[in-house]
């Protein structure tokens, strides 16, 4: 069973940075794109709901959502299957759930898989 785990959410002030963590386990081949979204408070979870952040493929080719670029940056360590977001500059209005997701080959075939969510919320 193919699993992501996301970690590095909390609670931050204003101006701060936080680093997301997301590793993907299982039997996996390869991953093609990782990337990052979120959902605002009160917001359904639904596809057109869900803010695109940051996606980052095999290759290192970079695209970014226009309300974090210059503030974020969007990394992959392909011998540990696992994506960071590193949040500078932090605002309120990135408060939200944040969601890994990855394209990628396993063992029956291709998936696109998304990770249980961690919370960020910035606050003074």
């Amino acid at each position: 069973q193919v699993q992501l785990v996301e970690s590095g959410g909390g609670l931050v002030q204003p101006g701060g940075s936080l680093r997301l963590s997301c590793a993907a386990s299982g039997s996996i081949f390869s991953i093609n794109v990782m990337g990052w979204y979120r959902q605002a408070p009160g917001k359904q979870r639904e596809l057109v709901q869900r803010e695109l952040v940051a996606t980052i493929a095999h290759d290192g080719s970079t695209n970014y959502g226009d309300s974090v670029k210059g503030r974020f940056t969007i990394s992959r360590d392909n011998a540990k299957n696992t994506v960071y977001l590193q949040m500078n500059s932090l605002k309120p209005e990135d408060t939200a759930v944040y969601y890994c997701n990855a394209d990628l080959w396993y063992a029956l075939g291709r998936m696109d898989r998304w990770g249980q969510g961690t919370q960020v919320t910035v606050s003074s």
